[in-house]
């Protein structure tokens, strides 16, 4: 099985499968199942033939799903970072790019002669053109991915139960926090959660610890940063133990319905609020943002995971009726993710009402924007945080099958193994909600690290040797992939100059 699973380093999502595995990885003791995004389970037969039994209908949607992440949240920030029509450049730009390398990598096996590929993965044909370095390279970028996920998650969930408990705190008491947050009046509130720190959690790394409540027992003892990450320790430490993650696999579709209310949310709040747009080229003002800003190196770095699907969509396409049609549902698939991170980004951006807040106030998590006391935001809150709770297991699932299986060659070698690896990665995420809880910062280092190998270096190499071993690499193909790798490179050394 570590095979199977072997490639699944993706971070995305959530389910929002926002950094979720496709489904159909997590084997059961007897069948593997993948879920389209209208809940609906298909059962695989396991064909390694290449003769799948979906339609391309449930493929594109399976694939759009899987893609569907935690990135999501953070793609209107990314938009105010580059600048709106920067921004919406850079997404149809990182788009076709991506499109284009999962393409490469949906067609590296057949370029391989003599050799029966048809039940090979993408981690597979790495090991066969760069031996034990393909093989260690494919895991450490696979932790990186899914280590990366599980912080975000571990982030987003302290996050929304801190939301979701002070919203049933503050109802059941009949206390009113409209006074103590900057934001707009009305019934349609906005907020901008640190509106006196020059705007340095939004506009950069930095995090400003604020007082998320009066001073009462209640905010000392339910605190976002100070305590409910610590909480979380109780239930999800233990449900990392199981040795099986095949019940949570059963909750995955939850996934979907998250991205669905999500997009509901984002077309409700923009008709109610109108949109609110200034365009400035290239200077600041004082509520709205430049046109084109320096700062689209964190967008590249998020859309780099928020399209990342390479090492798992030869599976994915495996099970696909119409094997000739693979690359035309690829597309679609694709185009429906573009689309729907443009729908969610234009929408917050655009609608985001400035005056009176300023454009830099957009938040790494767009749902911080609006007060725990919004009843829509509340329920996106609550489905959200039990959506993650059960899926976060998965992903340390499949942390565990590929460490132990790579070290021990036992998936579960003891519980003292076990329990040590899941100790060091739930620290990793408290310690960075406690002192770094920027979801989109966090996305953007982990996405471009590992789309770094996955998405741009990889797909193209391999495509570059294949062509030299056969007599045909020609200068034009040697000089367009070898400015995918400049690009993939510069995406990762931005990220830590910005």
């Amino acid at each position: 099985m570590s095979s199977r699973v072997h490639y699944y380093g993706r971070l995305t999502g959530s389910s929002d499968r926002l950094l979720v595995p496709p489904d159909h990885v997590i084997p059961g003791p007897e069948e593997i199942y993948v879920y389209s995004p209208l809940g609906t389970a298909f059962k695989v037969e396991g064909s390694v033939d290449g003769s799948g039994k979906n339609p391309s209908i449930v493929t594109i949607f399976a694939i759009w799903n899987t893609m569907m992440g935690t990135s999501i949240l953070s793609i209107p920030w990314g938009i105010k970072q580059a600048g709106f029509t920067f921004g919406i450049l850079i997404i149809v730009s990182m788009g076709l790019l991506t499109l284009y390398c999962c393409y490469r990598v949906l067609k590296s096996r057949a370029a391989i002669p003599f050799i029966d590929t048809s039940d090979w993965e993408f981690p597979d044909v790495c090991r066969y053109y760069f031996g034990a370095f393909g093989q260690w390279s494919s895991l450490v970028f696979s932790m990186v991915s899914l280590i990366g996920a599980m912080v975000v998650y571990w982030v987003l969930m302290s996050n929304f139960l801190f939301n979701t408990g002070k919203f049933i705190y503050n109802f059941a008491n009949n206390v009113s926090v409209a006074d103590l947050e900057f934001g707009t009046n009305g019934s349609e509130r906005v907020i901008c959660p640190f509106p006196n720190t020059g705007h340095l959690n939004c506009t950069g790394d930095g995090f400003s610890a604020t007082d998320n409540g009066t001073g009462t027992l209640f905010d000392k003892w339910w605190h976002k940063t100070n305590t409910i990450p610590f909480y979380l320790i109780i239930l999800l430490l233990p449900l990392l133990n199981f040795r099986s993650a095949s019940f949570f696999a059963r909750f995955t579709f939850l996934g979907t319905i998250s991205v669905v209310y999500l997009i509901v949310l984002v077309t409700l709040k923009a008709a109610r609020l109108g949109f609110h747009l200034e365009f400035h080229w290239f200077e600041s003002t004082q509520f709205f943002v430049a046109e084109f800003r320096l700062l689209f190196p964190q967008l590249t770095g998020v859309l780099t995971l928020a399209f990342f699907i390479h090492n798992c969509v030869i599976t994915l396409l495996k099970n696909n009726k119409v094997q000739e049609n693979n690359v035309r549902d690829l597309s679609v698939a694709y185009l429906l993710v573009g689309l729907t991170y443009l729908y969610v980004g234009i929408l917050i951006f655009a609608s985001f009402p400035s005056p009176p807040l300023t454009k830099d106030c957009i938040e790494p998590n767009f749902l911080d924007n609006f007060p725990s006391s919004d009843i829509m935001v509340f329920v996106a809150r609550a489905c959200l945080l039990f959506q993650m709770t059960t899926v976060y297991p998965l992903l340390g699932y499949l942390v565990r099958v590929q460490l132990m299986g790579q070290f021990f060659g036992n998936h579960y070698p003891s519980f003292f193994h076990v329990f040590t690896l899941n100790l060091f990665i739930v620290a990793a995420g408290v310690v960075m909600a406690k002192f770094f809880p920027n979801i989109g910062s966090i996305i953007r280092y982990s996405g471009a690290t590992c789309g770094l190998a996955y998405v741009f270096v990889f797909p193209s190499v391999i495509h570059m040797i294949s062509l030299r071993r056969a007599g045909e690499l020609r200068w034009p193909s040697a000089l367009f992939h070898s400015l995918l790798i400049v690009l993939g490179i510069a995406n990762l050394v931005a990220q830590f100059l910005m």
